[in-house]
């Protein structure tokens, strides 16, 4: 067989076995590769120095050398009068700097209110009932119904104690006074207007556009209408409290005005 060659030519036994013949075969092949893989041993080989009868020349030795200190240069743009300070902004040392801290203000109740009350109305789809308030007269036609209202303000206590005195006056010099006749004024006041409107005696019914509650004067506008009375919405309800000198006024009323007058009512 060829392994019987093989054993025959190194002259080595074979194994008599089937077992033992598997082992030995695989030895035989790995072997040479073992060898390979395994790291060379180094040898180290140092020759051994020659004695040399020559003597060596000690080197001179260089004195140490001066440390030069060198002077930082100034540059143009600092000046030696003027140091430089940076700020600390740490606690308790330079002032902060001025931030817009709107965002972390505690705002008033109120301004929280008009706020939300502002994004809802947007937001949401607004009844026409409610959604009426927001066309109001425009601006030219605004000032001019102000200027008339402004003719026909009511008196003020001082000009009322002024009237009275010229009556009683009058009346001692012995002149004739028609008792009763009151100055013509517009009227203030949600249930006095209503009332006015509800006998027809007013004849131009004005409503501001923003009465917090907007249900005090919701339902004034229908009931104009129903009593055949014409009414006008307008901005601002303290532009009306001024008129009647007041800080407000949700609602005027007309309901007599001069003749020279008439005309200006009526358009």
């Amino acid at each position: 067989s060829p392994s019987r060659v093989i054993f025959q030519q190194k002259k080595i036994k074979a194994p008599r076995n089937h077992l033992g013949l598997v082992v030995f075969v695989s030895t035989l092949v790995l072997k040479p590769f073992a060898d390979l893989n395994m790291p060379k041993k180094q040898v180290n080989k140092k020759k051994a120095a020659a004695p040399s009868s020559k003597k060596v020349a000690s080197k001179p030795v260089a004195p140490p050398k001066k440390t030069i200190v060198k002077k930082p240069k100034l540059r143009k743009r600092d000046n030696p009068l003027f140091e430089k300070k940076p700020r600390n902004y740490g606690i308790g040392n330079d002032i902060q700097p001025k931030r817009d801290l709107t965002r972390f203000v505690k705002w008033p109740k109120y301004i929280k209110l008009q706020r939300q009350k502002r994004i809802l109305l947007k937001r949401l789809k607004v009844p026409g009932i409610i959604n009426q308030f927001t066309r109001t007269l425009d601006r030219h036609s605004a000032g001019a119904l102000l200027a008339f209202l402004e003719k026909y303000a009511p008196e003020t206590r001082q000009q009322k104690k002024a009237r009275l005195l010229g009556q009683v006056k009058d009346e001692a010099k012995g002149k004739q006074i028609e008792s009763g006749k009151k100055p013509k004024f517009v009227k203030c006041g949600l249930k006095h207007v209503t009332s006015l409107v509800e006998d027809r005696r007013a004849k131009l019914v004005v409503i501001a556009h923003d009465v917090d509650p907007i249900e005090l004067v919701l339902w004034l506008p229908t009931l104009c209408r129903k009593k055949g009375v014409p009414y006008v919405i307008i901005k601002g309800k303290a532009r009306l409290g001024k008129v009647v000198h007041k800080k407000t006024a949700t609602c005027l009323a007309i309901t007599d005005v001069e003749i020279k007058d008439a005309k200006d009512l009526a358009i």
